[in-house]
């Protein structure tokens, strides 16, 4: 069975460092078995973000990117306080929001950009949990995606 860690190097994915907290919470509040992720932007490997509005800024698949993209800083932070993605037993529940004009309808099919990632690291039961995608009228920055998550770790 190939690890998650073995999956990350296999697919060729570049974790962007790990985001700072830009305010006051914690990037990762470990309480018991659960690592519960606060709200990550899509933060490149260059410390830029996707920014823009989905359906008026931006489409749907730069949507789908930046979704993508947000599910690779999420794994940074898991790794960095974690060791390793190998400690993550599975996905529990993610928490998409899209920055998008009212008309906008598609919400799941840019979320599906970190779902789809998930589930290329941890395989589709494990790296597949609960989950809702919602939009809203703006995120900070303009970025174009907040993803947050929670996640079952090995005991």
């Amino acid at each position: 069975m190939t690890t998650a860690d073995a999956k990350i190097a296999e697919l060729k994915l570049e974790l962007p460092p790990a985001p700072k907290a830009m305010g006051v919470y914690k990037p990762i509040v470990i309480v018991g078995n659960l690592a519960y992720v606060s709200g990550h932007g899509p933060l490149k490997s260059d410390s830029s973000l996707y920014v823009g509005r989905v359906g008026s800024e931006v489409d749907q698949q730069a949507g789908f990117i930046a979704a993508r993209q947000t599910g690779l800083a999420i794994l940074a932070t898991l790794r960095t306080n974690l060791g390793s993605l190998d400690r993550v037993k599975r996905v529990v529940k993610t928490l998409g929001m899209v920055n998008s004009v009212p008309e906008f309808d598609k919400h799941p099919a840019v979320i599906n950009g970190c779902s789809e990632l998930w589930r290329d690291v941890w395989g589709p039961d494990n790296g597949v949990g609960a989950r809702s995608a919602v939009g809203m009228g703006s995120l900070p920055g303009n970025i174009t995606v907040e993803i947050e998550a929670i996640f079952e770790l090995e005991s």
